[in-house]
């Protein structure tokens, strides 16, 4: 799978996680050039706390448009520290 947006790959990898629809990346399979950690979080009743990156490439940004979770609840430890994308990031095979 990759994870494409404004022409570049910012993810890649054969091993990602789908929950609730989302493919979650292992952190090791992205670009980290193109992240930048933003101060937004949110809450998944299930999941835990959820931390984001604003994704920018060729000057442009696309605000929190990947998320992770750096602690995940027991319940979603599998994707603990693996990134997901939404916001105009397609994800494709």
């Amino acid at each position: 799978m990759k994870a494409i947006w404004n022409g570049q790959v910012l993810a890649e990898s054969e091993d990602t996680l789908v929950v609730e629809n989302n493919h979650y990346f292992p952190a090791e399979s992205i670009n980290s050039e193109f992240f930048k950690a933003s101060d937004t979080h949110t809450n998944c009743p299930w999941k835990g706390v959820a931390s984001y990156y604003t994704v920018e490439v060729n000057g442009e940004s696309n605000k929190d448009a990947a998320w992770f979770y750096p602690s995940a609840s027991d319940l979603a430890k599998n994707i603990e520290s693996y990134v997901a994308f939404w916001k105009g990031v397609e994800v494709v095979k």
